[in-house]
């Protein structure tokens, strides 16, 4: 099976997912992680250039965002060595609506490397693998902006459409635009999940300063602070969020999964009920 080809960011919620998607089309990728062999650390360059050696193509996802500080000049960094090694082709996992993710995606674009930009909205699995699952457990779920119209995407669709389009250059020089089929609000989501995990989910529209006060009162790390106020309020709001776009179903030959269908493939998981201390 070909092995030249590194997924970084390869255990987490997408880059897993690619993974499990070049191993299902008879590929063998490098997984870049910290724990993988040879490893690849953002924080440590020195990685990189072992991480790289013989790839010809790459899926990149920067953590935590390309939003965040540092993100910029670690994407102009990994993006030259990687024409230097003979890296032929990127594919950038970007965020919609982020001006900061958008000059990570010029420096891309401006490389001479070939290159899709995959540009996702806000992922399903945010609330069964991430910042919003304590809540969902907890039973009392205070979020601001409740009757934003957000586009959710299954990250199961990303990583199809990643792995696809990384395998085909009929997408090269591409901005594929991932999202799911239809506009849906945070109280919309709440009773979804309760309604499929037949649980109760008291929900409670909150202003965004005082979500960002229970953040710092709960003594969340500041840089995860900064970005989820950054989420919220910059690209949340953007109106370039609050469409549906069908590149998933161009580029797959099929419809983006509805929310609805992730809950009800979710709940089955029991990741929403809560285990019972006695």
């Amino acid at each position: 099976m070909k092995s030249n080809i590194l997924v970084i960011g390869g255990t987490g919620k997408t880059g897993r997912r690619v993974v499990e998607q070049l191993q299902n089309k008879g590929f063998d990728p490098r997984i870049g992680s910290r724990q993988a062999s040879p490893s690849f650390d953002w924080d440590d360059k020195d990685t990189w250039i072992h991480a790289l050696k013989g790839i010809e193509s790459m899926y990149v996802t920067y953590y935590p965002d390309l939003a965040v500080p540092g993100a910029k000049d670690a994407i102009a960094s990994l993006t030259h060595l990687a024409k230097e090694l003979g890296v032929k082709k990127m594919v950038l996992l970007s965020g919609k609506g982020e001006t900061e993710a958008e000059a990570c995606e010029t420096i891309v674009m401006t490389s001479g490397l070939d290159y899709t930009i995959v540009r996702a909205s806000w992922f399903n699995q945010n609330w069964s693998e991430s910042f919003f699952l304590d809540p969902i457990l907890s039973g009392e779920v205070a979020l601001p902006m409740s009757d934003v119209l957000i586009p959710f995407v299954d990250a199961n669709d990303i990583a199809e459409v990643a792995a696809t389009v990384l395998m085909d250059d009929a997408y090269n020089g591409e901005i594929i635009e991932v999202t799911g089929p239809e506009l849906i609000t945070f109280k919309q989501i709440i009773d979804s999940i309760a309604k499929t995990s037949d649980r109760r989910l008291n929900f409670y529209d909150i202003t965004l300063e005082q979500y960002v006060d229970g953040m710092k009162h709960m003594q969340i790390p500041p840089d995860v602070v900064w970005l989820i106020e950054y989420l919220f309020s910059h690209v949340l709001t953007n109106p370039k969020n609050q469409v549906v776009v069908h590149d998933i179903e161009r580029v797959l030959g099929r419809k983006a999964k509805p929310f609805i269908a992730y809950a009800q493939e979710t709940a089955k998981t029991g990741i929403w009920n809560p285990v019972s201390v006695s």
